[in-house]
């Protein structure tokens, strides 16, 4: 690995000459961003996928929709569709993408749109009858083009930005310095029992004047299909075959895995082919099929007869989470346009 990040270090330094220039174009206002007069808030990382951008996204749905009406707006990545979709009772994975789609069902309250061009996507959105009050730009953080009038950045804890090199040697998408349009940051995925002397020496490591939260995955305490649910100790009892088709699967399969069960895993966003269901389908032979949320959304158009059941995870800061709301809320409230 060390001989291949030598190889391909002049491709980083490329890379990164390439991002830094136009970040520099659009902070000098040489390349237009739009804004718009209704809060929006962009959450992303630095870095590619699996640091619980959807986890992210849903904790601020929940702490806004008793309060607004709220529209995420994702660009639907792998879907079928293409140009703006507006999540209806005919969508599907296919359509919106897993990540828009599981939104969708979760909370049935809210506009769930895509559009890979997020200006129209907005400017879709704020044309409709009942137009949103905030709008979450889900995995937004590079797309200039839009100004965003909040800023989220994720970091997975195993994986820090600034422990990190940028693209191809490195997982960065861009320079560390575009922390710098960050508002605040999120360390995800962190230990829940991650000391306040090691989160300050992390803060102090990732060196931000602005502020610094941690976070971990909380699991749910059973799996749920579509009629019914199965607590874990009713789990634990059962054959598995556990399927996932995410960034980073480990964790998930640590939680659930005993030693009789049988472990899929695929791509992130993988689109389950008729070999792969053929396959799951003997596999699952006198087991029941566990998955992700995400996989669970691309999996249930298949596998209506089957015991199909996913694990709900959630977003659950370590502490100052009422800190956090109060920053979010404080924003919504009080912004009528964008800064």
């Amino acid at each position: 690995m060390i001989f291949l990040r030598k190889i391909l270090f002049p491709l980083a330094g490329l890379y990164a000459l390439i991002t830094a220039i136009r970040n520099f174009l659009y902070d000098k206002n040489l390349l237009a961003s739009q804004t718009y007069s209704r809060p929006i808030i962009a959450v992303g990382n630095l870095s590619v996928g699996g640091t619980g951008k959807s986890p992210q996204i849903e904790y601020l749905i929940r702490l806004l929709s008793e309060s607004y009406q709220v529209a995420v707006l994702s660009r639907g990545y792998k879907r079928k569709s293409e140009g703006f979709v507006l999540a209806d009772e005919n969508a599907s994975a296919e359509t919106l993408g897993d990540e828009p789609y599981q939104f969708y069902r979760k909370f049935p309250k809210i506009l769930v749109a895509v559009d890979a061009n997020r200006n129209r996507g907005i400017q879709n959105l704020l044309a409709l009858p009942e137009t949103p009050d905030v709008i979450l730009l889900d995995d937004a953080y590079q797309h200039r083009k839009v100004k965003a009038g909040f800023y989220i950045l994720l970091t997975a804890y195993g994986d820090l930005f600034c422990d990190d090199y940028v693209l191809p040697v490195g997982n960065l998408r861009e320079p560390k310095n575009g922390v710098k349009r960050a508002d605040l940051i999120v360390v995800t995925k962190c230990p829940t029992n991650l000391s306040e002397q090691h989160q300050l020496a992390i803060t102090a490591k990732l060196g931000v004047g602005v502020p610094v939260f941690f976070s971990s995955i909380a699991y749910g305490e059973a799996v749920c299909s579509e009629s019914k649910t199965l607590k874990m100790n009713e789990l634990q009892s059962l054959h598995k075959l556990l399927i996932a088709g995410i960034a980073k699967p480990e964790p998930f399969f640590a939680y659930l895995q005993q030693q009789e069960d049988v472990v899929l895993k695929y791509p992130d966003h993988h689109h389950f082919t008729s070999d792969d269901i053929e396959k799951i389908t003997k596999l699952s032979q006198n087991r029941v099929i566990v998955t992700t949320e995400k996989d669970y959304v691309r999996l249930i158009p298949h596998m209506k007869q089957k015991a199909l059941y996913y694990l709900p995870i959630k977003t659950s800061f370590l502490q100052q989470a009422s800190r956090f709301d109060q920053i979010i809320l404080n924003y919504v409230g009080t912004s009528t346009t964008n800064r």
